[in-house]
């Protein structure tokens, strides 16, 4: 009776320890969502709660637009306050998932009489998501590795400085939360692929549907699945569950992705969607290969397959002959810009200048790795070595995302966010082993050196004893040697022989008590390190809103508002359907905060309209009125940064609009604003650099400043100090001489002194010809 009842108290322990185990998971998982959240709220409590960059002013401004009018009007919503005179249909060009998603919490909110603001709930989004998606790195790296792995991988990206710089309080953008779906996307991809359950398959298709209308880089899901589909098929991997995990996504995913009116037919119909098409060829092939081979004689099995595999073959020519002449119609190969600039980083600056101008697009440095995911880019190889012990769809999968995601990282500083959580999961994996391997070789050590000290004091009070009960010991086993039967003794030795392996394997994983306890500390101070690191970067380098910029100085902090002060001037001193025309970076804070119309903003959809304003800028000050005036603007906004070293201003960007203008506009030549290949504004400058539109606006007076014309961000004087402008005049410059506005002189004030030369009848019919609106470049 003993003997029977003395496993249940192990057992009731081994139970109140797993639940103690969960109750502290589900414990550290909430604090691991406080942290994400709070640590995002550096921007709030510095500065105020505002909405940072410039595509997060157009979100705000749709999300506006929802909570007023509703959903049908949002999807029907056609903007004539953008892209003047073409305009913009906003249902049917933006992603919708960030706008619905704050709407929805929004409406929610309010119903439940909580009354919070648009502005409000946009500028929290982010933070909270940032919680969903280390909750939902937990819920990846446990698949694979457990839940100390997904314990370590959660609490590491609710830090890491490349999600935060995304996701911080006020960056409301589609990646705030797009990371989330993505993640969460692919935990149910490997959900289905280890439970082989078509429920957790239907769950995936929807998530994907959620990232497809939340971000364009749902691509990057469509195509890392396939691979890995395929990776599991050519390694013989395949399996019942990994077609339940494919073949839903694939049918129910692309008919959802249809659904958005963004995407629509693109989902079949261009090339980021065919490797997920071709797969799903691939893996109905061989799972019949694979349902033959259980229904037929090994004979009949090879005369089948020989058929299969041809039908097979004959189906994937066709297909493919399909795809190669749909390719083969777009000019593009059916890729898009963005697309065909991760496949070739050097296709951009070749072909698409409009999208090398962006310095998100631009390839990462070596110290921005650094920055972003700090001491991850050291722990990923141990992770990746970690997953190969034992290899499992799984854990292949998770070493597939790490190896593309570092690679389009490579190409992209955009796509580091990408990259962030592969860093976290595979770190997080890597810390979990190292602790595993470390606390559980000192309480080996220590565990033995107590056995030790307890066998020595036993040997030396009853060494007879132990004799006699050794003996006694033999005998009973040599009369149960003797009673056994053979079939017995056979089935005993194969379960002895792994304990011994498992024995052998656990102490080739044991170190020493000293090595132990200094690996430990070392981990100990790298995560300190790695804390330190996130928090200055969440403090420091990204909560400062890109609209209102502060310098340090002995003087103490300095804040710069010039880019509200002006567009507040905008929106008191303008008439409401009056044009401003500025490069495109500016559009989505001049009409969301000036609510004003604006030529060009920074959806950068119609490159020739660009172009045109490029060239304005580039063209001496007559062609740049008549430019402008053909589109009916009244007011030219530039950003200059001279005064107070402000680097991101026109001037910097200014040979990005000549490029661009240059690719539509072949009269405009870079090589004729740089001097021996230098881009200067000093007085080595060229004359048509001297002359230019943007050169005059930006410089306008700005020798009065300080008697000399010295810019702070070029470190030189600039070459032409004195002259005066014909065609604009200057109605407003802010504080610091960050944001200047200028006004069209009309028609008649610029042929005023003309007209006293000119005889009357000369003087009518050149009055008729000046005042007509014309574009010279049309």
């Amino acid at each position: 009776m003993a003997a029977l009842e003395s496993p249940q108290p192990a057992a009731t322990a081994t139970a109140m320890r797993h639940a103690f185990g969960n109750v502290l998971s589900v414990l550290i998982l909430v604090l691991i969502g406080v942290l994400a959240f709070s640590i995002r709220l550096f921007s709030v409590i510095k500065y105020e709660s505002v909405i940072h960059e410039f595509d997060p002013y157009f979100n705000y401004r749709v999300t506006q637009f929802l909570s007023k009018n509703g959903i049908y009007e949002f999807w029907n919503w056609f903007d004539d306050r953008t892209w003047y005179p073409l305009g913009r249909v906003i249902g049917g060009t933006v992603y919708p998932g960030l706008t619905l998603t704050a709407g929805t919490i929004w409406w929610f909110l309010n119903s439940l009489n909580i009354p919070l603001s648009v502005e409000t709930v946009c500028v929290f989004t982010a933070p909270v998501f940032s919680a969903f998606a280390s909750w939902a790195t937990y819920l990846l790296t446990q698949e694979v590795k457990g839940s100390g792995a997904g314990l370590a991988a959660a609490v590491l990206l609710a830090m890491v400085p490349s999600y935060i710089s995304r996701s911080v309080a006020g960056s409301y953008d589609n990646e705030a939360v797009a990371i989330f779906a993505l993640i969460f996307t692919f935990y149910l991809y490997i959900k289905t692929l280890n439970t082989g359950s078509l429920f957790y398959a239907t769950l995936n298709a929807l998530a994907y549907f959620y990232m497809v209308c939340s971000w364009g880089g749902y691509t990057f899901i469509i195509n890392l699945i396939p691979m890995h589909v395929l990776l599991c098929i050519v390694t013989g991997r395949y399996s019942p569950r990994l077609y339940i995990a494919y073949a839903p996504l694939v049918v129910l995913g692309t008919l959802l992705a249809a659904l958005v009116p963004v995407v629509g037919f693109n989902a079949v119909l261009t090339s980021e969607h065919f490797a997920s098409f071709l797969v799903f060829i691939i893996i109905h092939v061989v799972a019949l290969v694979y349902y033959i081979k259980g229904i037929l004689t090994p004979k009949m099995f090879k005369v089948a397959v020989t058929l299969v595999v041809s039908i097979g073959m004959v189906v994937c020519f066709i297909v493919v002959a399909i795809l190669v002449a749909l390719v083969a119609s777009s000019p593009t190969g059916g890729w898009s810009g963005r697309s065909l600039s991760l496949l070739d980083p050097t296709y951009a600056s070749k072909y698409i200048p409009i999208i090398a101008s962006v310095s998100e697009h631009q390839p990462p440095t070596w110290p921005s790795y650094f920055m972003d995911i700090n001491v991850l880019a050291f722990l990923v190889p141990a992770g990746i070595i970690a997953c190969f012990s034992p290899l499992s769809d799984s854990s292949s999968f998770v070493v597939l995302y790490i190896v593309m995601s570092v690679y389009f990282s490579g190409v992209m500083v955009r796509l580091m966010l990408v990259l962030a959580p592969a860093a976290c999961i595979m770190s997080g994996i890597a810390l979990s082993q190292a602790f595993d391997v470390f606390t559980g070789s000192i309480k080996y050590q220590l565990g033995r050196s107590s056995n030790s000290t307890d066998d020595a004091e036993d040997t030396n009070n009853a060494p007879k004893d132990d004799a006699s009960a050794g003996k006694t010991d033999k005998g009973e086993e040599i009369v149960k040697e003797r009673s056994s039967k053979k079939g017995k003794k056979k089935e005993r030795e194969p379960a002895d022989k792994p304990s011994v392996k498992s024995k052998a394997k656990k102490k080739a994983l044991v170190l020493p008590l000293e090595t132990s306890i200094v690996a430990l500390l070392l981990l100990i101070m790298l995560g300190a390190f790695y804390v330190i690191h996130c928090v200055w970067a969440a403090a420091e380098a990204y909560s400062a809103p890109s609209i209102v910029l502060t310098s340090q100085s002995r003087d103490g902090l300095h804040v710069f508002d010039d880019f509200r002060e002006s567009y507040a001037w905008l929106s008191h001193n303008t008439d409401v359907d009056d044009k401003v025309a500025s490069w495109w970076d500016y559009g989505y804070q001049t009409t969301a905060m000036a609510n004003r119309t604006v030529i060009v903003d920074n959806n950068t959809w119609n490159n020739t309209h660009i172009a045109t304003v490029g060239t304005a800028m580039s063209s001496p000050e007559k062609a740049a009125w008549e430019i402008f005036n053909s589109l009916d603007v009244k007011y030219v906004l530039v950003v200059f940064g001279g005064l107070i070293g402000y680097p991101s201003d026109d001037i910097n960007k200014f040979l990005w609009m000549v490029r661009i203008g240059g690719g539509v506009f072949p009269h405009i030549k870079e090589a004729d604003y740089l001097r021996d290949g230098q881009y200067r504004i000093n007085s080595e400058a060229t004359p048509t650099m001297l002359n230019c539109l943007m050169y005059k606006l930006s410089y306008y007076r700005f020798v009065e400043t300080d008697g000399k014309g010295y810019d702070r961000v070029r470190r030189t004087e600039i070459g032409k100090k004195h002259f005066k402008l014909t065609h604009f005049e200057e109605v407003f410059t802010s504080h610091h001489w960050m944001v200047r506005i200028y006004k069209l002189k009309p028609a008649r004030n610029r042929i005023r002194g003309r007209a006293k030369k000119l005889k009357s009848k000369t003087t009518s019919a050149g009055w008729s010809s000046k005042s007509e609106k014309k574009n010279p470049w049309v």
